[in-house]
């Protein structure tokens, strides 16, 4: 592969990852602060980021695309599907999870996606076991019991709907990674987040009409919040996530936005000044061992 192209590839991952964490910290500053609902939430960003993703096909790439996607019956319907249990819920999932927990837990929760994805091609057959996937699976246990209880088993750091949201938010973003991948190949990027968002934000519409909103109760840095969020926590996040699967395998993908938690943590900690207990760090630190040892260790089979 073109070193180049790699080189992108990983440069397009981290900045994705970094959007996405801090994203996620200021959707939970608005959140704490104005009451946003999180299905109103949802379903805007979804809206105006898919709407922007296509325009920036039409006039930068191959508009043609944008209509073609739909010309096969069997794509259409994996767009569709790639729309539903990938685009949107991750993204409901992962703000649901920030509503009733943190950035910082919501975000470590999702990146449990990495194992998922690891497990899932040893049940597939796709991979063998090895010495390297027994750790991988048994820090990413430990770190994640660690980021749940603080160290004390008897009581949970953070509800057990954040847990619930959380996990479902690894599963849902173990599918984004490995579905997108088919159409990947036949569409730009662009066309496929495009879509995809747009889909899953007219859905969610009838759940939560975008215009039922009191607009004039936020105050201005309200909508720089709500900008940042839909912009770049949402639009450029995954376009960049997904782009970078044109010169990275989905595992390697999943496991190089391990700044993605990080970014959320640092930002929770210093901006929010939401406490974070030293058992947390050392959960935190199991879960981005498991992403740098499954995106840079070498394989040993047993």
């Amino acid at each position: 592969m073109n070193h180049s192209k790699r080189s992108t590839g990983l440069l397009l991952v981290i900045l994705g990852a970094v959007f996405w964490g801090v994203g996620g910290t200021v959707a939970q500053k608005l959140f704490q602060d104005y009451a946003i609902d999180v299905n109103w939430l949802v379903t805007i960003r979804l809206l105006i980021a898919g709407f922007s993703l296509l325009i920036l096909q039409f006039f930068l790439k191959e508009r043609a695309q944008i209509v073609q996607i739909w010309q096969n019956k069997k794509r259409a319907c994996h767009l569709i599907i790639f729309s539903l249990f990938g685009v949107l819920a991750v993204q409901y999932t992962y703000m649901a999870s920030i509503k009733n927990g943190n950035a910082a837990v919501a975000t470590l929760l999702q990146y449990l996606a990495p194992t998922i994805i690891v497990i899932y091609m040893l049940l597939r057959k796709q991979e063998k076991l090895n010495i390297r996937d027994i750790i991988v699976v048994t820090l990413s246990l430990f770190g994640c019991l660690l980021l749940l209880t603080n160290g004390d088993i008897s009581t949970l750091s953070v509800s057990n709907k954040a847990i619930l949201w959380g996990v479902l938010s690894g599963i849902a973003l173990a599918f984004y990674t490995l579905n997108a991948a088919h159409l990947l190949r036949q569409f730009d990027s662009l066309v496929v987040v495009g879509w995809a968002m747009l889909i899953g934000g007219f859905l969610l519409s009838f759940v939560h009409p975008p215009w039922q909103m009191n607009f004039t109760a936020l105050p201005l840095v309200g909508y720089f919040y709500l900008f940042f969020i839909i912009f770049f926590g949402t639009m450029l996040a995954f376009w960049f996530y997904i782009e970078s699967l044109q010169s990275l395998s989905p595992k390697e993908t999943s496991l190089l936005g391990s700044l993605e938690p990080l970014a959320a943590v640092l930002t929770m900690v210093f901006w929010l000044n939401e406490p974070f207990g030293i058992f947390q760090w050392c959960g935190m630190f199991c879960l981005l061992s498991v992403m740098v040892l499954l995106a840079f260790g070498k394989k040993t089979p047993i």
